[in-house]
């Protein structure tokens, strides 16, 4: 990808262990994984070592559209660190630990469909949704 990573972050009072068990347990996963109320993520699931897979559903509440994020583990260091393939594009996560709560920080390729500010948009109202449920886990 020659485009540069677009980057986005959220903290969360959870501490690093809690917040990644936030964002890598399935159960957790749906409860979290939508942009806007309207959306959800009915399912989830994930394997999570380098080479696992994983996948999580998201569809509109009116079953007008939904997709499939998939992708493919290529890194792990548990409480820190996420880095995975999706399609053509890649993504890092990191958990870095901020206070007594948790900055996640998010860096991953553009695609060439919609614009850097829409992608950055939605993929940010996801994380946020992330740090309220970690929070709610206190």
């Amino acid at each position: 990808m020659t485009e540069e990573r677009i980057e986005i972050e959220a903290v969360t009072a959870a501490p690093p262990a809690m917040a990644w068990a936030a964002y890598t347990d399935p159960e957790h996963v749906r409860r979290w994984n939508f942009a806007s109320d309207d959306w959800h993520c009915p399912a989830a699931r994930a394997d999570l070592r380098p080479g696992g897979t994983f996948s999580s559903r998201m569809e509109a509440r009116d079953g007008s559209m939904g997709f499939d994020f998939e992708g493919t583990y290529t890194a792990i260091v548990e409480n820190r660190r996420i880095e995975y393939d999706f399609g053509d594009r890649a993504a890092v996560v990191e958990f870095l630990p901020e206070g007594e709560g948790t900055r996640v920080r998010i860096r991953f390729d553009p695609e060439g469909d919609h614009p850097r500010d829409q992608q950055q948009a939605g993929w940010q109202a996801i994380l946020d949704n992330f740090a309220r449920h970690a929070d709610s886990l206190r």
